[in-house]
């Protein structure tokens, strides 16, 4: 059986190939997937998200399936067990700044009606589908993840600089960045 055309990036493990086969891309427009996504990747900030993905599981554990509304209530006792959990990153600013992220994501909520309203009006609702030949051409950030992330900081959201913000457009499907040999183009 010949193997799938893939992304360059996913092809050093399984489990890669399981993202990218499955969720990379696709679009997302509920609020808790979103909301999973924007807390795994500022956990991935200057690290590789074959990391973030290898501890997904413990994650969603640690950080009660990534209910926003759980994690914007947690106390300085839950952080101080959160800091303690070997299965997670143990980087007390990131997971402080996943309670604040959860605050400043519920705000957004209520003023949008939704965190995907927000999210998605800065694609008018709709895929960026781009034309990569090469993982090379794929930018780490560009003009709209450099706005959206000053946007967000503006509204109280902690390591969501553009690079966090252009790979959480990625995983969600904002953009298409499937090179165009890649099955998932086709």
């Amino acid at each position: 059986m010949e193997e799938l055309k893939r992304c360059g990036w996913c092809l050093s493990s399984d489990l890669y190939k399981k993202y990218h086969d499955q969720e990379w891309g696709v679009p997302v427009y509920e609020d808790q997937k979103l909301f999973e996504f924007l807390i795994l990747e500022t956990f991935q900030a200057g690290l590789s998200w074959i990391t973030i993905l290898k501890k997904r599981e413990n994650f969603r554990l640690a950080f009660d399936g990534f209910d926003h509304k759980k994690v914007a209530n947690y106390t300085e006792d839950k952080i101080q067990e959160l800091l303690q959990d070997s299965g997670i990153i143990r980087n007390q600013l990131k997971i402080r700044s996943a309670v604040s992220n959860a605050v400043a994501f519920m705000k957004v909520q209520d003023e949008f009606g939704s965190f995907s309203k927000y999210i998605w009006q800065f694609t008018d609702g709709k895929p960026i589908k781009n034309s990569r030949k090469t993982l090379k051409e794929v930018p780490a950030t560009t003009p709209l993840s450099d706005e959206i992330s000053k946007d967000l900081k503006k509204r109280g959201f902690k390591f969501v600089g553009s690079t966090v913000v252009y790979a959480h457009m990625q995983a969600t499907g904002m953009v298409d960045d499937h090179v165009e040999d890649c099955w998932k183009r086709k």
